[in-house]
């Protein structure tokens, strides 16, 4: 039987504020266990909490990046449940007034992982729900006989971005994060490092025979804190549950975790019945007026990729391949535009970047962030090919140098300028006259209107040259002479 697979997921999200959500502790990864606390994140009986505003300013932001309603007024409340590193044995967060609603999330071709990017033919609208704004929980660590919290991450500012059950597959699972991810970013809300904690992602995922509408019984898979983890937990859970059904075994709603050394998910608990978390208005905190800080709000709003990728074909003249591929990751679009400045052939330094040096990056595990090649010296040696200093075949050469030294393009034609050494133009027009008299067929086929026909050409005039001519020139040459 064909199953239909449905796919939500809520997305939880620490904000880079500088003091936690509702005290003025300090709001910082690594800090030594359990020295930034205080009686209010704690949960000390007496406290007050007060609302970060400035938190909830990057929320707000978000919700605008992702085209959401900002509510005029939103208010916290009690989240009532046991936890053991929750202290106050409730979490403020907000419960029928969020502060944004609705909203989507675009998935575009490059956002989808590598070996599936072919296959995708057209961009899908994943809605969201809502985007709420919470305190985090501490972080409990286990040891053999023992365990400890640290409650330096107790009430952190943290946002949950709950999507409808739109996603249909791991492959867009993986965009979704992905694409929601780069606008974190670009809105520099979040640094959304998965591994630290400051992005996490709990899966909702059922299946249905095709053609029913009812869905099928939910599976909870949680906490997952990587993104290439979500799609292979999903896969993982899409298999397991199409075995079950296909053997009629019936399903509890029940909440798994996904272990990567086994490649499988493991059973958490069944849930029963949902929990009732007795939410009611948290007494100590007023509701809040959104208009007090959004035109604050409109000003920081960043060029978005869509956007970016739009300018930089209008602009810059790379094709919509590289534009996509350029504005898709906010490091490297930083880095392509330090690199192109002042650039002369604009699309050849995006094509340096998006077919060299992410190739390269990619075959070693790194990022662009990584690269030792600085994006100057990307400039500079396509400044030496735009100057006929030397031609695409050594540029790639000078590429590979510069990539495994860190060398720029320009010392590395100075230390041996004569392995580089061009041929000159009165020498170029020589070869040039000299192919085109030595080959009549291929000179009449283009002046039909074969234009492929120049190509042969320039490629006796380079083989005559040893290489050492600008194809540029040659080219320029060649389609002079021929009218």
């Amino acid at each position: 039987m064909e199953y239909e697979v449905i796919i939500g997921l809520e997305v939880h999200v620490q904000l880079k504020t500088k003091s936690k959500m509702f005290c003025g502790c300090k709001n910082e990864y690594g800090a030594a266990p359990n020295t930034h606390t205080c009686p209010v994140c704690l949960g000390m009986p007496g406290s007050l909490p007060m609302p970060n505003k400035r938190a909830l300013e990057m929320t707000a932001l978000t919700g605008l990046m992702l085209d959401c309603h900002i509510a005029p007024v939103c208010k916290f409340d009690r989240k009532h449940y046991f936890y053991p590193d929750m202290p106050k044995d409730y979490q403020i967060s907000q419960y029928d007034l969020p502060i944004c609603s609705q909203g989507h999330v675009d998935l575009v071709k490059e956002c989808y992982p590598k070996d599936v990017q072919k296959e995708v033919m057209e961009t899908k609208k994943v809605r969201l729900i809502r985007i709420h704004l919470e305190e985090d929980v501490a972080k409990s660590f286990h040891f053999d006989t023992t365990s400890g919290i640290d409650f330096n991450r107790a009430g952190t500012p943290l946002m949950e971005i709950v999507t409808e059950a739109d996603i249909s597959s791991p492959e867009e699972a993986f965009a979704f994060l992905s694409t929601l991810r780069m606008n974190l970013l670009y809105g520099k809300v979040s640094d959304a490092d998965m591994e630290k904690g400051q992005m996490r992602c709990d899966c909702n995922i059922s299946l249905r025979p095709k053609g029913v509408k009812e869905y099928g019984t939910k599976i909870e898979i949680k906490n997952m804190n990587t993104i290439s983890g979500v799609r292979r937990a999903l896969a993982f859970e899409i298999k397991r549950q199409t075995a079950g059904y296909d053997k009629g075994e019936k399903f509890a709603q029940e909440t798994r975790r996904w272990d990567e050394e086994s490649g499988q998910t493991i059973l958490m608990r069944v849930k029963e019945s949902a929990h009732d978390y007795r939410y009611f208005p948290d007494p100590d905190l007023m509701p809040v007026d959104s208009s007090a800080f959004m035109d604050k709000v409109h000003g920081e709003m960043p060029e978005l990729p869509a956007q970016k990728r739009v300018r930089y074909m209008d602009d810059f003249k790379v094709t919509d391949y590289n534009a996509a591929v350029l504005s898709a990751d906010k490091f490297l679009a930083e880095y392509f535009e330090i690199a192109v400045d002042g650039a002369k052939s604009t699309n050849t330094v995006a094509n340096f970047i998006v077919n060299d040096l992410l190739r390269d990056l990619g075959n070693e595990g790194k990022e662009i962030k990584d690269s030792p090649i600085p994006p100057q010296h990307i400039n500079d040696l396509v400044a030496l090919l735009d100057g006929a200093k030397i031609n695409s075949q050594q540029a790639k050469e000078i590429f590979i140098e510069m990539y495994q030294t860190g060398v720029d393009g320009s010392a590395i034609v100075a230390k041996d300028p004569d392995k580089y050494k061009q041929v000159d133009s009165g020498e170029i027009e020589a070869m040039v006259d000299a192919a085109i008299a030595a080959n009549p067929n291929a000179v009449a086929e283009y002046k039909s209107g074969k234009t492929g026909a120049i190509n042969f050409l320039k490629g006796q005039v380079m083989k005559v040259a040893k290489g050492k001519a600008s194809p540029t020139v040659v080219d320029e040459m060649l389609k002079s002479k021929l009218g």
